[in-house]
């Protein structure tokens, strides 16, 4: 058990035995009166969302998942290819499970699949991960006095803010919990 502000985007709770995906959280302390968590929760089993409020001191049940690591390999029509590395089994995931993790997907990167009674519903991404920029302004020396920073789009979509000296075909390291630059690779 688990004390309601403890709750995060992306976990996995137990609501009278009912599985449900958090798929939204914000922490409300309102001028007059207690704090409360305010969550918007989607059924694993019905795939139905709903509304839920918290009490700060209110506790619920995380679930327990299993962890497989795998290897992401292609997509295609809206799903995306992982493969088990101990069986070589292939399982595909929705779109809708990755969500925003989909822009920082290379082939052949290794990630965690998170599964609940032997149903994949989602994926952990390594912290770091290195892509390519594939387009951003160029660099002008001597600009300005102080040190900007520019737009960069990577390669898989992801935008990011990158220091001027980085250019198109760069290699740069980006936080995927985040999705800041970190360093020139």
């Amino acid at each position: 058990m688990i004390n309601a502000t403890q709750i995060r985007k992306g976990m996995l709770i137990k609501m009278d035995d009912v599985p449900y995906i958090v798929l939204k959280v914000s922490h409300v302390t309102p001028g007059k009166g207690k704090a409360f968590v305010q969550c918007v929760l989607r059924s694993f089993q019905s795939g139905l969302s709903k509304e839920v409020r918290f009490r700060s001191s209110d506790r619920v049940q995380e679930t327990e998942l299993e962890l497989v690591e795998m290897e992401y390999i292609y997509s295609a029509d809206n799903l995306f290819y992982f493969m088990d590395l101990e069986t070589y089994e292939q399982i595909p995931l929705d779109a809708d499970l990755i969500g925003d993790a989909a822009k920082f997907l290379q082939p052949n990167i290794k990630v965690r699949v998170e599964f609940y009674e032997g149903k994949p519903f989602g994926i952990i991404l390594p912290k770091h991960i290195t892509l390519r920029v594939v387009e951003t302004q160029a660099y002008i020396k001597e600009a300005t006095a102080q040190a900007q920073s520019k737009p960069a789009q990577l390669e898989g979509g992801h935008t990011c803010q990158v220091p001027p000296f980085v250019e198109v075909g760069d290699m740069i390291k980006v936080n995927t919990e985040s999705g800041e630059y970190i360093e020139r690779t």
